[in-house]
């Protein structure tokens, strides 16, 4: 009995110490590991709610998120004193979602106000147009958009007539109006002008452009591969209507010379039938005589 006893006794301490070994590999393996991920992170601000353009950043719209750093965006902060020094307020100029990283690109310089020149582009300009429910697509074109513009003229040299002619390709549409950010509701909202960012050469078209024509929008696709390789005028010529085949030289109806008539051929008439005759032989002479009706 004492001998069996010594032997269950032996038992729980063996397995007591292979449980205490186990437990201890695991929670000295997550150790590790935690380790191992604090070392590869850094510590960012990002978005505490959804944020539009214009709007201030307050200390209330900010919290801190472990990020990788090897795969951390260049522009982020990682304090509030690094993001609003001396208590200077930031504005949004993109939207922003929740947990979205606070990047430089998407906000103003410390204190700074939103304005249309802080999201533009190095090199680009902004510059705008005048349009209507017809050239702006019944208001269904966005900030944010993508067009093509269109200009509408008169054609240059001694054949007169209106052409109407691709003038940019692929180009983004900053504002309407007054509106430098989207509709939440997506409604379609008419507008009277459209701010548009563009090169300097492209900017001095446009201007022009306005001067001598109308000029229209077409909303599309963005992207270079949307674009027309191959750009063409087009005129009344290529309108396959009455009006476009008069402007191209055709002549009216009332103004058409009358056409000439061919010749009619008399029918010849059937030639009489025979008068009924009486052949009269005297030896051998013949003599024919016809026989009719005597008035």
């Amino acid at each position: 009995m004492q001998r069996s006893s010594l032997i269950a006794v032996a038992i729980a301490v063996l397995l007591g110490a292979v449980a205490v070994y186990l437990a201890n590999s695991y929670f000295s393996a997550q150790e590790r590991r935690i380790e191992q991920a604090n070392v590869g992170t850094t510590r960012v601000a990002i978005a505490a709610r959804p944020m539009n353009y214009g709007e201030a950043i307050q200390e209330q719209d900010v919290r801190f998120a472990d990020y990788p750093t090897d795969t951390l965006p260049p522009g982020t902060y990682a304090s509030l004193e690094e993001l609003m020094p001396d208590g200077q307020t930031r504005h949004v100029l993109r939207p922003l979602q929740v947990n979205q990283p606070l990047l430089a690109a998407d906000l103003t310089g410390e204190g700074e106000g939103a304005s249309l020149a802080a999201i533009l582009p190095e090199g680009m300009r902004a510059t705008t147009v005048q349009i209507n429910a017809i050239s702006g697509v019944a208001g269904f074109i966005h900030p944010n958009d993508t067009v093509d513009v269109v200009i509408t003229r008169q054609a240059i040299g001694g054949g007169g007539g209106t052409v109407t002619d691709v003038l940019l390709q692929n180009v983004r549409v900053i504002a309407m109006d007054q509106r430098a950010q989207d509709d939440a509701s997506g409604n379609a909202v008419v507008s009277n002008t459209a701010t548009l960012e563009v090169t300097p050469v492209d900017a001095q078209k446009l201007v022009l452009g306005q001067q001598l024509g109308t000029l229209s929008l077409i909303l599309r696709k963005p992207g270079v591969e949307e674009n027309i390789g191959r750009v063409e005028t087009v005129s009344l010529d290529d309108l396959r209507y009455e009006l476009s085949r008069n402007a191209a030289g055709r002549v009216p109806e009332q103004q058409r010379p009358a056409a000439q008539r061919r010749p009619v051929r008399p029918v010849p008439r059937p030639a009489p039938p025979p008068r009924p005759s009486v052949d009269v032989v005297r030896g051998t002479a013949s003599q024919s005589y016809e026989v009719g009706e005597y008035e």
